[in-house]
């Protein structure tokens, strides 16, 4: 009979499909291996699967233990998968940013979510990572994962991964490319192909352009599942183990638009439904091809689907008002936000104060304003990291009062040596460039507002008011 014994043997064994590329025949041909048919629906399978076995036979997994990790939901999926057939609990971390789609994928194997706020410096307690090793040792029976560090991350793509690559490619491969999160994937399937064709195949990591991986700042971006943030109060950036940079030639940066737009063209121009991660390796692998000739082939890896990003990347109302679509293609025509904002604006960095700034200080900067006869209300913002920084949406997670604040002295509950941070109030209302003129303004006077932040791709890029905004109309 043609059955399996158990959901864990229908992990892996993904196919490698062919996509068309731009440069077409002239370029190398390019081929997709589809992680999202895997068994739980990702690359992550192999791990989870792995570090579990792994765990087992080393003895620190024992039977009626629970599994802890902390994860942007994938690998969460992978161990809430294997937990379920193997019979553990399982209690999964994943910060705020993460789909509802995979919240609700985790929580239907069975496991318990724990979310957390994701814009966290590395050494608040209450970072994803804290939370999980305090769960982990907090629990009885409890075992922390710890993807980032655990050698069975890597080791699954090595004994798996690479080999299947090779195979399906009848040892032709000769251009790897992948994203580099933990590191895991492109580690383990790279040093296997490296050895097999005796360091002939060359190794790419696709990155998201603020990660720092590829030289970025760490600032937040809008692809789930890769690169590497780091949080600006971050004191010590710990780059994971599982990732070894000696099996990486070179980091390609894509723009958080270039993946997401590349998403919904494979979607819609080749079928495939996969998520931001696939559609930043694909931009990156892409590149890659357009540089060689017929005579190579490359493999990148895609992995998940896009089912679980439904909410996000193929929702135009979410694009739109992250300024990653750029409008005027709807039912509503006219006049867009972004019109109010000159492209001369755009390219210096949004005015906002400053989270660490003291309350004092930030009073100078709202009461200047006021003076110019402009609003004395700001978006608070990050620490600085270098020069012309245009924070990116998450990072607007506040705003500053000229009134509030002054008003928070006047009566004593704040004190001019204050934090901004611990006086915040709420952010400002944001709308993407490409939106209608129109919409916004009503939705400024519904929400009782004068000020919001126009955004371009996830970046805020000016500060835009009803005035402005009935001007345009």
């Amino acid at each position: 009979m043609d059955v399996h014994e158990s959901v864990l043997e229908l992990i892996g064994g993904t196919p490698l499909v062919r996509l068309r590329t731009p440069g077409g025949e002239a370029s190398a041909p390019l081929y997709a291996k589809l992680e999202y048919l895997s068994a739980g629906g990702s690359v992550k399978d192999r791990v989870g699967r792995h570090m579990v076995e792994r765990a087992e036979r080393d003895g620190v997994l024992r039977p009626g233990g629970t599994i802890v990790e902390a994860t942007s939901g994938n690998t969460g999926a992978g161990l809430a998968m294997v937990a379920a057939a193997k019979g553990y609990r399982a209690v999964l971390v994943v910060p705020d940013k993460t789909s509802a789609e995979k919240i609700a994928t985790l929580r239907g194997y069975g496991a318990e979510v724990v979310v957390r706020p994701g814009g966290l410096p590395a050494e608040d307690p209450q970072n994803v990572f804290n939370t999980a090793a305090r769960i982990a040792e907090e629990t009885p029976g409890g075992w922390l994962a710890g993807q980032y560090d655990n050698p069975a991350n890597p080791g699954a793509h090595y004994a798996t991964t690479g080999p299947e690559i090779w195979r399906q490619t009848d040892g032709r491969v000769t251009h790897l490319v992948a994203c580099v999160g933990t590191g895991g994937t492109i580690s383990g399937t790279g040093r296997h192909l490296k050895e097999v064709s005796g360091g002939a195949v060359r190794v790419t990591g696709a990155d998201p352009a603020a990660s720092v991986y590829s030289g970025g700042d760490g600032r937040p971006y809008f692809v789930e599942a890769t690169g590497h943030v780091r949080h600006p109060e971050t004191v010590e950036d710990v780059w994971p183990t599982s990732y070894d940079q000696n099996v990486v030639d070179e980091v390609i940066p894509v723009s958080d638009r270039e993946a997401l737009l590349t998403v919904r063209q494979l979607a819609r121009e080749q079928g495939l439904m996969v998520g931001g991660s696939a559609g930043l390796a694909v931009a990156a692998a892409q590149r890659v091809a357009a540089g060689l000739g017929p005579e190579s082939l490359v493999v990148v890896i895609l992995p998940d689907s896009g089912r679980q990003y439904l909410s996000k990347y193929f929702n135009d109302a979410w694009l739109l008002r992250l300024g990653f679509l750029d409008g005027g293609d709807g039912a509503e025509s006219g006049a867009r936000v972004g019109d109010a904002v000159p492209e001369a604006v755009r390219t210096r960095p949004l005015p906002y104060v400053n989270r660490l700034a003291t309350v004092a200080e930030a009073l100078d900067v709202l009461r200047a304003r006021r003076d110019r006869g402009l609003p004395g209300v700001l978006p608070a913002g990050p620490c600085p990291v270098g020069p012309g920084r245009r924070p990116t949406v998450p990072e607007l997670a506040g705003s500053v009062s000229l009134d509030a604040l002054a008003a928070g002295l006047e009566d004593g509950t704040v004190e001019p040596d204050a934090l901004v941070r611990d006086h915040l109030g709420a952010p400002l209302p944001h709308f993407g460039a490409g939106e209608s003129a129109r919409s916004a303004l009503a939705e400024l006077a519904e929400r009782g507002a004068e000020t919001a932040v126009v955004v371009h791709d996830g970046h805020g890029v000016g500060l835009i008011g009803r005035a402005e905004l009935h001007a345009l109309l």
